[in-house]
Parts: structure tokens; sequence; C-alpha cells
């Protein structure tokens, strides 16, 4: 059922340009990323999530979108970069607080590992390597592909968020 969807995780816990919320980033870059040619079908509601790994830094606001895309997997993540790029994603440390983060959950069933392993210089691990122990990610997933399987364990998503540690704290936002 899900082997053609294409989903995109987004968060954000700094303020972007101009000084715009976290929030208001999230909904720009949905309306630039469809002006290059990654069309969203329908995306979650927004979550606001606490760090993982847990740090003081400010809690992030969170999302999936299912989105259409005619072109390869490492274009997208090309076009994923050149998007952060534009809205002031600074890469010094892993887990960092950030202005944005998009990343490819899934691309269809496909299963890759291409690149040097530093997902910071572009490389790409589908589907994405964290993806099972996120609950900001699988929890909103949850609203846009109720149904969906991890395409290398097989495990079902329900399964997946029943593992998840109770201590991942993910609330969706009132809209």
């Amino acid at each position: 059922m899900y082997d053609k969807v294409i989903l995109i995780g987004l968060g954000a816990n700094l303020p972007g340009p101009a000084g715009a919320t976290p929030l208001e980033t999230l909904e720009s870059v949905l309306e630039d990323l469809d002006k290059r040619g990654v069309r969203v079908n329908r995306r979650s509601r927004w979550y606001r999530s606490a760090p993982v790994p847990k740090s003081d830094q400010p809690w992030f606001i969170n999302g999936v979108a299912v989105v259409e895309f005619d072109d390869a997997p490492g274009n997208l993540l090309r076009i994923l970069r050149q998007v952060e790029d534009k809205f002031g994603r600074v890469r010094r440390i892993r887990n960092e607080a950030r202005v944005i983060d998009l990343d490819i959950l899934a691309f269809g069933d496909m299963v890759e590992a291409s690149g040097t392993g530093d997902r910071a210089e572009g490389s790409l691990e589908l589907p994405h390597p964290e993806l099972q122990n996120r609950a900001f990610v699988l929890r909103p997933m949850a609203e846009v592909v109720p149904d969906w399987r991890h395409p290398v364990s097989g495990r079902a998503l329900d399964d997946l968020i029943a593992g998840l540690p109770p201590d991942q704290l993910v609330e969706p936002l009132d809209e």
C-alpha cells in the first residue's frame, strides 16, 4: 500500500529568518518545497517534542509530510539541503538546536545506504536509520500513513510506537 509513498520529517526549534517562529518557518518550508517540485499531498498535525537526546535546548516543532517527487532520492535530498540552507540551517554538531531540519524518512519501500555515512554531508540511508527510535517521527507518521510497515524489519507502525521509550515527550499542537 505504501510502496510508493515518500515521507519527509520536518522539525525546528530556533527562530528562523526575520525572527519567524519555528512553526512559521515550517509552514514557509512547505510552500518552498512545492515551488521546487516537491508536492505536499498531506501532512500531520504539528507536534511539540522534547529534544532527543535530552538536553536543555528548546523543544521542537515536528511533523511529517507525504510528498510526490518525480526523481531519485538523492535529488530529493539535495533539494531538502538547499531549502535548509535558504532558511539558515547551520551544521556544526549532531543533535544541536536548529532553525530547520528536513529528513527523508522513507522513499517508498526503498532500502538504500550511500555516501560517507555523514548525514550532514548529504549521505542517504533509506529508510531513515533513526526513524523507529523517535516518537516525534512515528506519532505524526501514524496520522498520515497509519498502516505503514518498516521496509527492513516489516514491523507495523503501531508496534514501533509501542516500543518507544516512555520518556520521549511528544504532544500535538492545537491548530
